[in-house]
């Protein structure tokens, strides 16, 4: 390549490179990378005041980084010598090692750039959610404070996130507190009923204490899905439930067991691995007016859950699919309506309707409002819909497009169906929402 044509191809060739370099940059992995000593002191602050304050620094070849990995220097010495990074340079293994490092040489442009590129990723990779990961390693090398927004970004993240759809060992013991600490202090969206809660962190503590105890607690602590199925569980102690107990003293504080059920203690108590007294004085405050999940309760459906109830549809329509798919048959001229088994709180009617029709008006009894959103006839037409059980209001998501909330819609029933009217040919597959 001929030099002279681009500034920023010939910098590239300063990166990292010993035949240019005047400095030797040693890191925390022990890895030695290489600097021009007037190129970092004219780009950040920081250096300038290490490598010219008139101190041994100032004459030495070689500085020492021992809080700063060579994944996050290299980031650093990228952006120093050219201005900007590649995206594809920040990979999940050394984005928060990047971001961490700008904040120590209060290179701010540089933050914000990873943190933009941290929220893309996040977005574009929910079906392989990095982001228990990505905290577990902010929180070993970060300050644990309110005003750390990396660290407010990510636990926000994982609170949405089932416990249950977390594997153990892909959240630290230090990143499970301090979102279990961050979500008993702070009113956020949280997917994962309080039992599961408990469950999860016991589980953790187990496999802290050995593969044979979190096998032996796998069995003995039922999930959810096991108690509402009625699968009868052997309700023994563990052999080690001294250690478990001792393993689960750092979390067992931010457990709120108000919102675990009595029925639900039958399966806990046996167990002896929180203090009886804790059992005894939490059960005595378990209150039925709370939800059984904190925060912004996030409800998750199951996709073998949702289905199209054969029991409550119309003569004319025809369920396919194993239940996710209803069709009107040619002989439904008029409309018939067909209504989801999945109830969204508990069990209970609802007795009217709140519609959003396809030629993009709204209605409920008086309410009737045209050009909500354009019509969606056509096949493949994707809606979803975004229930605020806290106001009872209701907003679409129309092909992609979200549209406003319905404010003329303020009083939702506290246990709604999911329903759909339709006619030949109409056709409708449900689905669980896939955050995108």
């Amino acid at each position: 390549m001929i030099r002279g044509y681009s500034l920023n191809q010939d910098l590239k060739l300063l990166v990292n490179n010993s035949k240019y370099s005047d400095i030797e940059i040693l890191c925390k992995d022990e890895i030695k990378l290489y600097g021009c000593r007037a190129i970092l002191a004219a780009r950040s602050e920081v250096l300038e005041g290490l490598l010219y304050n008139g101190m041994k620094e100032s004459f030495e070849r070689q500085i020492s980084f021992p809080t700063i990995n060579s994944s996050g220097m290299k980031i650093i010495l990228e952006y120093i010598y050219v201005g900007s990074i590649e995206v594809n340079s920040l990979t999940k293994d050394n984005i928060i090692e990047a971001y961490c490092a700008a904040d120590y040489f209060q290179l701010l442009d540089l933050q914000e750039f990873i943190m933009r590129t941290i929220k893309i990723f996040l977005k574009n990779n929910y079906t392989t959610n990095y982001s228990p990961e990505l905290l577990s390693k902010v929180v070993e090398i970060m300050p644990l404070s309110e005003d750390n927004t990396l660290l407010n970004l990510l636990v926000k993240e994982v609170a949405t996130i089932l416990l249950t759809d977390i594997e153990i060992g892909r959240l630290s013991i230090i990143a499970l507190q301090y979102l279990l600490f961050y979500a008993h202090e702070n009113d956020i969206p949280f997917a994962t009923p309080e039992y599961e809660v408990f469950r999860y962190s016991a589980i953790f503590a187990a496999k802290n204490v050995s593969d044979v105890t979190y096998k032996a607690l796998m069995e003995k602590l039922p999930t959810l899905e096991q108690i509402d199925n009625l699968i009868q569980i052997e309700n023994k102690f563990i052999t080690d439930h001294q250690k478990v107990a001792q393993e689960l003293e750092h979390l067992i504080e931010y457990i709120d067991f108000r919102r675990i059920k009595k029925s639900q203690f039958d399966f806990i108590e046996p167990l002896k691995i929180i203090p009886a007294e804790i059992i005894q004085h939490n059960s005595e405050l378990i209150n039925s007016d709370l939800n059984n999940i904190r925060g912004i309760p996030i409800y998750r459906i199951k996709e073998s859950e949702l289905f199209w109830d054969e029991s409550a549809c119309g003569s004319n329509l025809v369920i396919e699919d194993n239940g996710k798919i209803i069709q009107a048959s040619n002989n439904c001229k008029s409309h018939q309506s067909a209504r989801a088994n999945i109830l969204i709180e508990d069990k209970g009617n609802q007795p009217n309707g709140w519609v959003l029709g396809s030629g993009g008006a709204f209605r409920n009894n008086n309410n009737f409002v045209r050009n909500y959103c354009p019509s969606f006839h056509k096949d493949g037409a994707r809606i979803t819909v975004h229930l605020d059980m806290n106001k009872r209001t209701c907003a679409f998501t129309v092909n992609g497009i979200k549209y406003r909330e319905i404010l003329e819609w303020n009083n939702l029933p506290s246990k709604p169906y999911p329903v759909v009217s339709l006619r030949y040919p109409g056709r409708f597959r449900i689905l669980s929402h896939q955050k995108k």
